[in-house]
């Protein structure tokens, strides 16, 4: 399985109609890909093309069809790559392959038709710090609702958890007063993003939120972190999880 970090993304273009022995060469390619144990492959039929000739191809061109380009998509480390590669370009004698450098962010693989016996719960406590982000439900950053930027940020990089607490009632630094009610509907109700992860994790994003943010409050407590699991992963350690409660400041 690939792991996050430096990559390389391999595109292999070739018509539908192109043979390699007795298989079409789309398909052989993919099979030795298989084969090779990649980390994955993805073929790809286009609606619409035209290659070096510069001749239109289209699904709607009965007379073309069967020339459709064809493309086969994997990424892989630039070891298995290299691997792969030689025999690709052998296969490749008509068609174009292209090798570019990409960055895995996230890799998951989730398994599928396994049960998990239950396990005993285990405690787990740890010095951690919590991360408060006070905002309005209309902010926004680059075209979409701020909260929601912010809670993919976390997310890409990797901390722990974050709840977003939608407030009733409340006011800034500016006197404006916000309420939630019958008569009267605010669009900018405050809001609260509530982060819990270890002080570097924190750090981290503190690196990085602050830009997002026009108007705001971010503060920052050092917490006692006690969470129940049902195991510990052994090749890593237990990471704090955002709070399912929490009051405020």
């Amino acid at each position: 399985m690939l792991s996050k970090g430096a990559a390389k993304k391999v595109t292999i273009y070739v018509n539908e109609d192109t043979r390699y022995h007795s298989a079409p060469l789309w398909k052989a390619v993919f099979d030795y890909l298989q084969h090779k144990r990649v980390a994955g492959a993805t073929v790809l039929r286009p609606m619409m093309g035209f290659g070096p000739h510069h001749l239109r191809r289209s699904m709607e061109m009965e007379a073309t069809m069967e020339h459709m380009p064809m493309r086969v998509e994997f990424v892989e480390t630039e070891e298995r790559v290299n691997e792969v590669l030689p025999t690709l370009y052998d296969m490749v004698r008509d068609g174009l392959i292209e090798v570019q450098d990409t960055a895995v962010i996230k890799a998951v693989m989730e398994g599928k038709g396994h049960t998990q016996e239950a396990q005993p719960h285990t405690e787990v406590r740890g010095a951690a710090q919590m991360m408060r982000i006070y905002l309005g439900e209309a902010d926004h950053w680059n075209g979409e609702p701020l909260h929601q930027a912010i809670l993919k940020q976390l997310r890409m990089m990797d901390i722990a958890g974050a709840t977003v607490y939608r407030g009733i009632l409340g006011y800034g630094a500016k006197g404006h007063t916000h309420k939630d009610s019958f008569l009267h509907m605010s669009h900018d109700l405050p809001l609260m993003i509530s982060v819990v992860d270890k002080p570097q994790k924190i750090e981290e994003a503190m690196a990085t939120l602050p830009a997002m943010m026009q108007d705001g409050l971010i503060v920052l407590s050092d917490v006692e972190v006690v969470r129940l699991i049902h195991s510990i992963p052994s090749d890593q350690p237990p990471t704090p999880s955002a709070p399912s409660n929490n009051k405020g400041s």
